[in-house]
């Protein structure tokens, strides 16, 4: 097994270590759609959060976030967080 890359900041080192968790867990098994799981997981967290420093308010979320509030009201019913 290759070492694992250098991180320089701490939200990539975190996830590089749940990573690590997650391959240990599989006990040598390979993982489909790992991109998909890990960005969906990533992405609710996100969202969830800003909301919550946002009070609620959606505009101010999605300008924190840097996307359209149309993209966060469907986000929001995407991972049903509304």
């Amino acid at each position: 097994m290759k070492p694992m890359p250098e991180c320089r900041n701490e939200l990539g080192r975190a996830v590089l270590a749940t990573l690590e968790r997650y391959f240990h867990d599989l006990e040598g098994q390979t993982p489909t759609g790992l991109y998909a799981l890990v960005m969906d997981r990533v992405e609710s967290e996100l969202i969830r959060y800003i909301l919550a420093r946002a009070d609620g308010n959606q505009t101010l979320a999605a300008q924190m976030l840097g996307i359209n509030r149309n993209t966060l009201r469907r986000k929001i019913q995407q991972y049903h967080l509304g």
